[in-house]
């Protein structure tokens, strides 16, 4: 989700469109000056969510997600399930009430008294073993549940939290573009009375019309987006009613570099991905002997009392049965539980190797967002902020002509909204190598006794 977004937002910026959106920004570098000063300032911290006016910081989305989230809550009812599925599978079947009357005489004048009648219990033993693998498999489906939602937890403070930045990146933009509209409407007007004066030709007039009905376009599709970011955070959430409530907070520009210094071997072996993959394993090994004990008979014993019913004498009559494996060996189910700890096995090499590799790409993103904002703020931001001053000053003096200014316009504004582009793409890959390094480290779950 959060990079189909950026690559959206990113060919957004590149375009055609917003290269002559830019340039709409004739005699406005005081209003540009201060949005870039704003840019180069550090977020302050969130404040706490405010129940009364429903202003979401990052962490009161992180929270309300993960006690409204309609996925998280499935996750925790699997958990439920499981634990009984286990309690159930290490019980014995219920005992078996049997009544019977035989030797009942049908001629000669015989009744129900005259027959053999007899009351009784019958119970069926499993084999040695079989119900404690079947307790054992049962628990190990309660924490293969409980990895999983673990896991589902850093999933979803994840994606909440990069679409809790694209919120914010959008809005960023909208307002940047809301501006841009503005001094684009002011270029137009001045483009007017310059040609209408006679000091300028009408061609000058052109240019900067044209980018006013761009920026209006272009303002229309980024509120569009805003939109899209917020229904986004607000499903979640598990909370559609606040797509429309504020939120609190800025891009960070300072990355935490320490994470970097988090590598796979401090949290890959205890990442819930690997541990429910473990646990699906040690599953299907369980399995593999409850296969295996399969063929062993389960003993049904029977005791019951009675009398005959001619004599009256009592009676006391024991019972065994005992399945012949003759037909059925079980060669199927064995056969099944050998490919499951096989493919148990390739699942684990499968999922670690996919970790490694998604933190691999993620600290690539991350070295470069870093490289790039910090280029952005101290060099590059600096520079066309500089730049944008000088031909101001000198389209007032005379010195420039108003294409050089337009141009110069057009450079500052690409850098600006570049900027916001990187900070965006910072944030999201520190909040991936969050989610990864945080998962060695999350508390397991206490374990549910069946």
């Amino acid at each position: 989700m959060s990079v189909s977004c950026l690559k959206f937002m990113k060919q957004r910026i590149d375009s055609t469109v917003l290269r002559s959106l830019a340039c709409s920004l004739a005699f406005s570098g005081g209003c540009f000056l201060g949005f870039a000063a704003q840019a180069a300032d550090s977020p302050a911290p969130p404040p706490p969510v405010s129940s009364a006016t429903n202003v979401l910081t990052l962490d009161g989305a992180v929270r309300l997600a993960l006690e409204n989230n309609p996925e998280l809550r499935a996750s925790s009812g699997r958990i439920d399930a499981a634990t009984g599925r286990a309690y159930q599978a290490k019980l014995w079947t219920n005992p078996e009430l049997t009544l019977s009357a035989e030797d009942w005489p049908v001629s000669g004048g015989g009744d129900f008294s005259d027959s053999k009648q007899t009351i009784g219990l019958a119970q069926t033993f499993p084999y040695p073993g079989k119900k404690k693998l079947d307790r054992q498999i049962g628990v190990s489906g309660i924490r293969f549940s409980e990895a999983e939602l673990t896991l589902r937890r850093l999933e979803l403070v994840r994606d909440v939290k990069s679409a809790f930045y694209q919120v914010l990146a959008a809005e960023r933009l909208v307002d940047v573009a809301a501006e841009l509209v503005k001094v684009a409407e002011s270029s137009a007007s001045t483009a007017r009375k310059r040609v209408a004066a006679g000091a300028a030709a009408d061609q000058e007039q052109l240019r900067a019309e044209i980018p006013l009905e761009q920026a209006r376009t272009e303002l229309s599709g980024f509120q569009r987006e805003l939109t899209t970011a917020r229904q986004t955070l607000g499903l979640l959430l598990g909370r559609p009613d606040l797509t429309e409530a504020p939120v609190s907070g800025a891009l960070a520009e300072n990355a935490d570099l320490g994470l970097l210094e988090q590598g796979p071997e401090k949290w890959l072996p205890n990442h819930p991905s690997v541990l429910a993959v473990k646990t699906s394993r040690d599953r299907a090994e369980l399995e593999l002997r409850r296969a295996r004990l399969e063929p062993y008979p389960d003993v049904r014993m029977g005791v019951a009392g009675g009398r005959i019913g001619e004599t009256g004498q009592s009676i006391i009559e024991l019972g065994i049965a005992v399945p012949l494996p003759i037909i059925d060996r079980s060669k199927g189910k064995k056969q099944e539980a050998q490919a499951n700890v096989r493919i148990a096995e390739a699942d684990q090499v499968a999922v670690e190797q996919r970790l490694l590799r998604e933190w691999g790409t993620a600290s690539k993103r991350f070295r470069t967002a870093v490289e790039q904002v910090t280029n952005y703020r101290e060099r590059i931001l600096p520079k066309a902020n500089e730049a944008l001053r000088l031909v101001q000053t000198g389209f007032e003096q005379g010195k420039f002509g108003f294409i050089d200014l337009l141009d110069t316009q057009r450079t500052t504004a690409e850098v600006r909204l570049a900027y916001q582009q990187k900070l965006l793409e910072l944030n999201v890959a520190q909040a991936e190598l969050e989610s990864l390094a945080a998962g060695g480290i999350q508390p397991q779950p206490s374990k549910t006794k069946p």
